[in-house]
């Protein structure tokens, strides 16, 4: 049985040829990795599973890690982290945007990326299609590094830049808040729903793949923060922001962007450490139910930030 990958919009490939169900022979399994290092973001359609099957089929790619946080686990698979809108969390993850209110949208981000220990991956499979919107964007971080100029590419090879973490999107300085006001049940503050206070996170601003070599251009929105010591490379405050800046809008641009519109049977496979995600959230009352599976990161790609 032979695979067949047609690439998605601008970054990511649809790979069909097989029925996760059926018997995955370790050759298969070892064309579906590859794939996953050659892409990035894999589109798998019309595959009807349950949870038991996922799992397995999620180990193809690495061991799996588990949520820290029970609460948005599955009982009966504890490897499931179940993503929900439309039931009882949606007080904490409703926001306005320019007077529209939404819930659970995210930005551009990697996971754990705070934590300096990204994982490594997640496989999402679609349970309840939302109505309306609940878009997954996936974004190509190796695609954004090839596009850069050189005298770019120059600069930042030499320069580092850390994250801290925050539960205000206010805060958050490259996030774009136009228009945002946050929710009456937006977290204040990490312990507002268990999550610990993350010291700062520094990674370099172009980082190597471990497993592909790929350059990837370490700049996603979400927790960005500063250029750690800029002046050491020539740069002033202002010129760091203003680089920063512009990493950002690169980053976004269509030419590295796919943004899914969930059907009834899909799952999306992304390599965490070259790709960003965000989601565009629903409006109050649209039920979408997603289940997750971590691919644990056994690699730290940064380092956390005792001093500075």
């Amino acid at each position: 049985m032979a695979l067949t990958v047609t690439p998605l919009d601008n970054a990511g490939a649809e790979v069909s040829g097989f029925d996760i169900n059926e018997p995955i022979s370790d050759e298969m399994k070892a064309e579906l990795k590859s794939l996953w290092y050659e892409h990035a973001i894999l589109l798998f359609r019309n595959q009807d599973i349950d949870p038991d099957k996922q799992i397995e089929f999620s180990r193809i790619f690495g061991p799996l890690e588990m949520h820290p946080l029970k609460v948005n686990t599955d009982e009966k698979n504890p490897e499931l982290f179940v993503l929900e809108n439309g039931g009882e969390m949606d007080k904490f993850n409703t926001a306005f945007y320019k007077g529209e209110e939404i819930v659970g949208r995210l930005d551009w981000h990697m996971d754990l990326h705070y934590t300096a220990r990204p994982n490594h991956g997640a496989l999402l499979r679609a349970v309840v299609v939302a109505k309306e919107d609940g878009m997954t964007g996936f974004g190509d971080l190796a695609k954004a590094y090839d596009a850069l100029d050189e005298e770019t590419k120059e600069l930042i090879a030499k320069l580092e830049v850390a994250y801290s973490f925050s539960m205000q999107r206010r805060h958050m300085r490259y996030v774009d808040l136009d228009g945002y006001e946050p929710g009456p049940g937006s977290p204040k503050k990490p312990t507002d729903i268990g999550f610990p206070d993350f010291a700062d996170a520094v990674y370099p601003m172009v980082v190597t793949h471990p497993v592909s070599g790929r350059k990837v251009l370490e700049i996603v929105e979400q927790f960005l923060d500063r250029v750690i010591t800029p002046q050491q490379h020539g740069l002033s405050n202002d010129e760091s922001i203003e680089l920063l800046e512009r990493l950002v809008a690169h980053t976004r641009k269509p030419e590295f962007t796919y943004f899914h519109e969930w059907r009834d049977g899909d799952m999306v496979l992304w390599d965490n450490w070259r790709a960003m995600h965000c989601t565009t959230g629903t409006k109050p009352g649209i039920k979408r139910l997603i289940n997750r599976t971590t691919i644990e990161g056994d690699i730290t790609l940064g380092r956390v930030l005792t001093a500075e």
